[in-house]
C-alpha cells in the first residue's frame, strides 16, 4: 500500500456525483437540449481537484485504474464523420490520486490493478467536452469489472464516494437508454417505451429508491428492451451509491435522440455555505 495522499486543498462542499447520458460520439459536436444544461453546470463547479470517470467503452476483468500522466483522447468508434477524428481533450491524468483510488478499492476488497497506457475513451472525453472544457480539471478513469452487478455497482459506488470529500468528482457516464440494435431504425419521434422507462427510472431516483433500481431489470417497464445489455445502465448505480446524505439531486432533461437513446442526466451534490446547486430538482 502508498503513503496516504492528501490533495492539497479542502473544498467548502463535496465535489458532486453524477451520472451523464454521452450518447452517440457525436454529442461533442452536437450539444442539443443536454449540452447546454451541462455547461452551465460546469461553470458552477468550483474547487475540484479532479474528475474519476467510471464508463462502460472501459470494461476489463477485475478493475484497472488509469495512471497515464497525459492521457491520449481514443477514438473508439467508427464510421463517424472525419472532424470526429480531429476532436482533442487535452486532460492531464493525477496520478498520485489514481493510486490512492486504487488502494482505497483494494482495501475494500476489489482486485485492482493499475493501468499506465490507457487514455480516456469516448464515454469520458464527450460529456467532459461540455462540461468541463478541454484540459482544466485533471482526469483519470477506474475501469467497470465484466461481471458487475447492479448491487456491486452501488457498492462500487459507496466505496469511491469518500473521495468526493477530496474535490474529486465522480463522473458515471453511460446512457438512460441504450438499445443500438434500434439505432437508426426509428425516425427522431421518441418511442413511448424509452419514455416510459426514463420515466420510471426519474421516479424511483427521486424517491431514493435503491432496492428497486437494483432490481430494475424485474421491475421497469421495458428494462430488457431498453438496455439489451447493462453495461450503459451500470453507471448510473455507481452514481446511486456513491451519494451522500447531505445531497440533493438535480435532474437535466435531455431529450431522446435518433428515437431511442435517452439523454436524461442527473447531478447530486450538496450545497456549500456560498453556493447552491444551479440545476433544476
Amino acid at each position: 500500500m502508498t503513503t496516504p495522499f492528501e490533495l492539497p486543498s479542502t473544498p467548502s462542499a463535496p465535489a458532486p456525483v453524477a451520472f451523464i447520458s454521452h450518447g452517440a460520439p457525436t454529442f461533442a459536436l452536437e450539444p442539443g437540449a443536454l449540452g447546454p444544461q451541462l455547461q452551465a453546470l460546469g461553470r458552477q463547479l468550483q474547487g475540484l481537484n479532479a474528475v474519476l470517470v467510471v464508463s462502460p467503452h472501459w470494461q476489463t476483468p477485475s478493475i484497472k485504474v488509469m495512471v497515464t500522466p497525459q492521457p491520449q483522447t481514443v477514438h473508439d468508434f467508427g464510421g463517424f464523420p472525419a472532424e470526429m477524428y480531429r476532436l482533442d481533450y487535452p486532460a492531464t491524468g493525477f496520478v498520485d490520486a489514481a493510486r490512492a483510488t486504487a488502494d482505497r478499492l483494494s482495501e475494500a476488497g476489489w482486485p485492482v490493478s493499475l493501468d499506465e497506457r490507457r487514455g480516456l475513451d469516448h464515454g469520458a472525453w464527450v460529456p467532459l467536452w461540455h462540461l468541463l472544457g478541454a484540459g482544466k480539471v485533471p482526469v483519470f478513469q477506474v475501469s467497470m469489472p465484466l461481471s458487475l452487478t447492479p448491487a456491486q455497482a452501488v457498492e462500487l459506488g459507496r466505496v469511491l464516494a469518500p473521495l468526493r470529500q477530496q474535490g474529486i468528482m465522480i463522473l458515471a457516464s453511460g446512457s438512460m437508454t441504450h438499445n443500438l440494435y434500434e439505432f437508426r431504425q426509428f425516425s427522431s419521434q421518441p418511442q413511448p417505451y424509452v419514455q416510459e422507462f426514463a420515466f420510471w427510472v426519474r421516479q424511483a431516483l427521486t424517491q431514493g429508491a435503491v432496492e428497486p433500481l437494483i432490481d430494475y431489470r424485474r421491475l421497469a417497464p421495458h428494462a430488457e428492451r431498453a438496455h439489451p445489455t447493462e453495461e450503459h445502465f451500470l453507471p448510473l448505480l455507481v452514481a446511486l451509491g456513491a451519494r451522500l446524505p447531505s445531497d440533493a439531486m438535480a435532474y437535466m432533461a435531455g431529450g431522446i435522440t435518433h428515437g431511442v437513446i435517452s439523454m436524461d442526466s442527473f447531478v447530486w451534490q450538496t450545497a456549500s455555505d456560498d453556493a447552491a446547486s444551479g440545476a433544476s430538482t
